[in-house]
């Protein structure tokens, strides 16, 4: 997996691409925490390069949003692919995370 930063405004976005699973979980879990310290707490992840994740990279983007949310950031998520989403619906976590179909929206939304 590949994590490209930028920002827009205030927001800090994290581009992925490839699988998002035990492979290259800590990358990400690493990545976001370096934004919490460096109290960059407006966190948009955008997953439309993501074809693939699995249980740990679920588990992952759960523990990123709890990590945010204590700093007293937003953590959302935007553009996910046909498979991902059918894996957030079956798990529920589309009702966990704050997810957006747009990017746009997304970081407007904050």
């Amino acid at each position: 997996m590949e994590i490209l930063q930028e920002k827009v405004d205030d927001v800090s976005i994290l581009n992925l691409s490839g699988r998002l699973d035990a492979t290259c979980v800590s990358e990400l879990k690493e990545t976001v925490q370096t934004m919490i310290d460096a109290g960059r707490l407006k966190i948009l992840i955008d997953l439309a390069n993501v074809d693939f994740v699995d249980s740990s990279g679920l588990g992952t983007l759960v523990t990123c949003l709890r990590s945010v949310t204590k700093a007293g950031g937003v953590f959302k998520i935007t553009s996910l692919q046909e498979n991902p989403r059918m894996l957030f619906e079956t798990t529920r976590l589309d009702r966990v995370f704050d997810m957006h179909d747009d990017r746009n929206a997304a970081i407007s939304s904050f």
